[in-house]
């Protein structure tokens, strides 16, 4: 095996807990333990990166400290609804404040040459347009530049509001001096504009599978016990018709979600009368051990084929079965699966294809 340079540009890293985060951190722990030198650029925590470079055998460098944050209007009902409409605003007119990251990057990527490997992640976005403008004939950076989306942008579907018609030219912009776009599943490609359709490669979301025990040591709970971990999304990944639906349901279960968004559940921690547990995110690895000991998992379906939730990946991984709620509800299958009938489970296709050992390889298959 030849071993590469590598360069992952990217916002988010660990230990944030989100699945951008999961892709660049699993990405690079991958590519030094296949013998390849690693370099992370994203900003730095000395602290808590330090110990991480030296467990991992890679390098990060700093991106710098993000300057721009959105204006506050107070804490008060008035003022917190016009700090979100204003926000709202600057992100969709603007890109504000994640505009920065562009000028971060593209001035962080001026002492950077020489690589083999360049991976880009976003979202957010502004971390490719830091590529493209950096990004020169003469200061090429790397052999190969890969643009890694989790999301679309302008095909983006599971957002109320849409990009605003420019910034279809600035997508257009950094698709034409990337090499490859890499997107985690064929169905997405519908996300992107024609044109660039040649660029687009295939990589799914990657998960190292050595840790994980699956089912093996499952044993059924007294009483139905399911969970959901990941964010809402009013009118697309909204648990509300679920949720009403279990409030009217006459038997002992306990429903446990993990979520940074619980503004929609929350008026159901009364009508469920202690049934529905909500907490906040916790590691991954953790998360997963408690996964492993419900018996079945609830997924959101976002009710489009251009974004599929990567927490499908790691629900495969503990072996429960999997209710996919969508919507028209389907409550024939909800009762199934409370009387422990999971025939209707919801089944994660080829699972290895997710085994970050070959989803290392597909992005070295790019050189």
């Amino acid at each position: 095996m030849i071993n590469r340079s590598i360069l992952i540009v990217t916002h988010s890293f660990y230990p944030q807990n989100s699945p951008r985060s999961f892709r660049a951190t699993e990405l690079a722990k991958e590519f030094s333990r296949q013998g390849h030198k690693v370099t992370v650029l994203t900003i730095k925590n000395e602290k808590i990166h330090r110990e991480f470079e030296i467990v991992n055998k890679l390098e990060i460098k700093d991106l710098g400290k993000r300057k721009w944050v959105s204006p506050s209007f107070g804490n008060t009902k008035l003022g917190t609804l016009f700090t979100r409409a204003f926000y709202r605003l600057l992100s969709l007119s603007l890109e504000y404040p994640d505009i920065e990251l562009m000028f971060m990057v593209r001035k962080a990527l001026r002492k950077e040459m020489n690589y083999d490997l360049l991976i880009s992640n976003a979202v957010p976005y502004p971390v490719h347009w830091g590529v493209a403008a950096a990004r020169k004939k003469n200061h090429q950076i790397s052999k190969v530049w890969v643009a890694d989306c989790g999301d679309p942008y302008m095909g983006e579907r599971t957002d109320s509001f849409r990009k605003w018609f420019y910034f279809s030219k600035v997508e257009k912009w950094f698709m034409r001096k990337t090499d490859y776009i890499s997107i985690p599943v064929e169905t997405a490609k519908d996300g992107y504009y024609p044109e660039f359709h040649h660029k687009l490669k295939i990589i799914p979301q990657g998960f190292k599978f050595d840790p994980i025990q699956g089912s093996k040591n499952y044993v059924s709970n007294g009483i139905p016990t399911f969970a959901y971990a990941g964010g809402f999304i009013p009118g697309l990944r909204d648990p509300r018709q679920f949720m009403d639906y279990l409030s009217n349901v006459d038997i002992q279960f306990k429903f446990i979600v993990y979520t940074n968004t619980p503004a929609l559940i929350d008026e159901y921690k009364v009508k469920l009368y202690g049934k529905l547990d909500v907490r906040e995110y916790i590691p991954r690895e953790d998360l997963l051990k408690t996964l492993n000991e419900m018996d079945f998992l609830v997924n959101f379906d976002n009710n489009t084929s251009v974004q599929v939730p990567s927490k499908l990946i790691d629900y495969a991984l503990t072996g429960r079965p999997i209710l996919n709620i969508r919507s028209p509800l389907e409550p024939a299958a909800i009762d199934q699966f409370l009387k422990g009938d999971y025939s209707a489970k919801y089944v994660v296709d080829d699972i290895q294809k997710y085994n970050i050992e070959n989803v290392v390889r597909q992005f070295l298959e790019l050189l």
